[in-house]
């Protein structure tokens, strides 16, 4: 089944250095890009971390500290990265947990502002999850019948992303071939910030998601507790959790002033 697709969607994939999206780092990222249309358009680059690659990581994905050491850094692709995602919605097989935050993370520290709120995620894995509980080699035996060579190369697990989630529609006459409705129903949280520390509560209020204060309203709690937003802020953080809590911050401020 061809995607019904109002803007382009990038399928994409990543290899790092591990899984702390505030410290760990892209090696390896690979982009398929669908049109409207179906036109296909395919990417895939290696990227110097700028830190070692643990062991435990490329036992996983084969890539080494020599194979990146003479590729450019994420900093050095992160605009013509950008432009290359300007204006599409993206895809991906634990992309919502991960690779979105974790990409999130990279175009901060490389200083290239792309509102990645603004698009419309769909998490094929979630897809998955909900209908048959399954890996991503299992999903594409059991959609595509066929057995998935290569697994955690990051083209070839973007190939067979994009094939599942065809596969899917396919498969499932109640799922929507709409991008709007599969993202809607590949979320399984209301996040604020991508690593999910807030979340939106049924009035669309910033509620904190973890420790102490989790349940609260973030505007109460930083009333409250002005300390709360300098440990966030010094702490072990996502830079993108930071900057929503400072947005939050600030728009709180405005509207006392007013």
């Amino acid at each position: 089944m061809q995607l019904n697709l109002a803007n382009p969607l990038v399928f994409f994939d990543l290899e790092t250095t591990g899984i702390n999206i505030s410290k760990d780092r892209i090696v390896e990222i690979s982009i398929l890009k669908i049109f409207p249309g179906g036109k296909e358009e395919s990417k895939t680059r290696r990227v110097n971390p700028e830190i070692p690659i643990p062991p435990e990581a490329t036992q996983i994905h084969g890539i080494t500290d020599e194979d990146v050491k003479d590729c450019p850094t994420f900093k050095a692709i992160a605009k013509s990265l950008a432009a290359l995602i300007e204006g599409c919605d993206l895809a991906g097989f634990n992309s919502n947990r991960f690779d979105i935050p974790l990409l999130a993370e990279e175009f901060l520290r490389a200083g290239v502002d792309i509102d990645l709120n603004k698009r419309k995620f769909v998490d094929v894995q979630t897809i998955f999850h909900k209908m048959e509980q399954r890996t991503l080699a299992a999903a594409y035996r059991f959609y595509c019948d066929r057995e998935l060579d290569n697994a955690h190369c990051a083209e070839s697990d973007t190939r067979a992303t994009y094939e599942v989630l065809k596969a899917q529609l396919d498969k499932y006459p109640d799922l929507q071939n709409d991008i709007k409705y599969l993202s809607e129903f590949s979320s399984f949280t209301n996040n604020v910030d991508f690593a999910g520390r807030m979340i939106y509560n049924s009035k669309r209020e910033e509620v904190i998601n973890f420790g102490k204060y989790k349940g609260r309203l973030v505007t109460e709690v930083l009333d409250s507790d002005p300390s709360y937003y300098t440990w966030i802020m010094n702490g072990d953080f996502s830079l993108n959790t930071k900057r929503m809590l400072t947005g939050i911050r600030l728009r709180s401020r405005q509207g006392k002033s007013n």
